[in-house]
């Protein structure tokens, strides 16, 4: 039986770079902005939110261009457009600036946000990619990325749509092995999938991915504190991965913290993910 995309009702809209975002709000104060990555939707921030109202921030999560209820672009999204959406969004939310905190493609955003407009990131946080300038081509690493290929093929589409996207659960096991997933999140990606377009839409991302080196304005080096995450038990990545970027990529403060868990760390750690991240930002000015 075909899947019949839901749309989400929790929603409101803002015009950004070009797209209409559906983003998920909720308290007042200076902006935390939440990018999700794939394959995901804003919901893997959901325990995010909550504490950081509580403690005086107004937490921002898009769905990500190309994610419906989001316009789906005409064309393959690069790295450099979605440091565009992520800077365009805080204009849209009123903002001259924001703290972003982005998870796999939602973290390449942050970088790439970070390094287009400096002044415009007040705080980044970055959880399951290293800086894409300072990244080592190790064996693990390589061996780990092994999707980029296979996700940026001509057949991907239909072949990992199959099953009603079976092979989300294939990546989430591999990215994160230790954590038990729950049905729900994998029920929240397969309906933003469903809708028309959107699956090969997320996976432009990859088409658009440069596989030697990244575009050059990751050499910006950077000066806002910086707080990288990093699961303990990630196949691919170690904390040294993320330690490359010290002094090379950033001169201020800069902080690389590893908690249990794999890709989806800030998930399959929450709790502490949360204290760390609230650690991190302290109160709002």
């Amino acid at each position: 039986m075909t899947r019949i995309y839901q749309a989400p009702t929790d929603v409101r809209f803002v015009e950004a770079n070009g797209l209409r975002f559906a983003i998920r709000e909720r308290g007042e104060g200076p902006v935390v902005l939440l990018l999700h990555g794939f394959p995901d939707t804003p919901a893997t921030f959901e325990h995010v939110m909550s504490p950081l109202a509580a403690q005086g921030y107004r937490a921002v999560a898009p769905f990500m261009r190309g994610y419906p209820p989001t316009d789906i672009p005409a064309r393959d999204t690069d790295m450099v457009t979605l440091g565009r959406d992520a800077l365009a969004l805080i204009r849209a939310l009123g903002e001259t600036s924001a703290v972003v905190v982005g998870h796999d493609w939602g973290a390449v955003a942050a970088y790439a946000a970070a390094s287009l407009e400096p002044v415009r990131v007040s705080k980044l946080v970055a959880i399951g990619i290293p800086h894409p300038g300072a990244m080592r081509p190790t064996l693990a690493a390589l061996w780990g990325a092994r999707h980029l290929l296979y996700l940026r093929s001509p057949g991907a589409p239909r072949r990992y749509a199959a099953g009603d996207f079976a092979h989300v659960q294939t990546l989430y096991r591999r990215w994160s092995p230790t954590w038990e997933v729950d049905e729900e999140v994998f029920e929240a990606v397969r309906n933003t999938f469903s809708a028309p377009g959107a699956f090969h839409a997320a996976l432009g991302y990859y088409r658009q991915l440069p596989l030697l080196f990244p575009p050059k304005v990751f050499r910006v080096v950077l000066s806002m504190p910086t707080l990288l995450v990093a699961g303990a038990q990630d196949p691919a990545l170690t904390l040294a991965d993320y330690e490359l970027a010290r002094g090379r990529r950033f001169s201020g403060p800069f902080r690389v913290v590893g908690l249990a868990g794999g890709h989806f760390v800030h998930r399959e750690s929450p709790e502490a993910f949360v204290d760390v991240l609230l650690d991190f930002l302290g109160p709002p000015a």
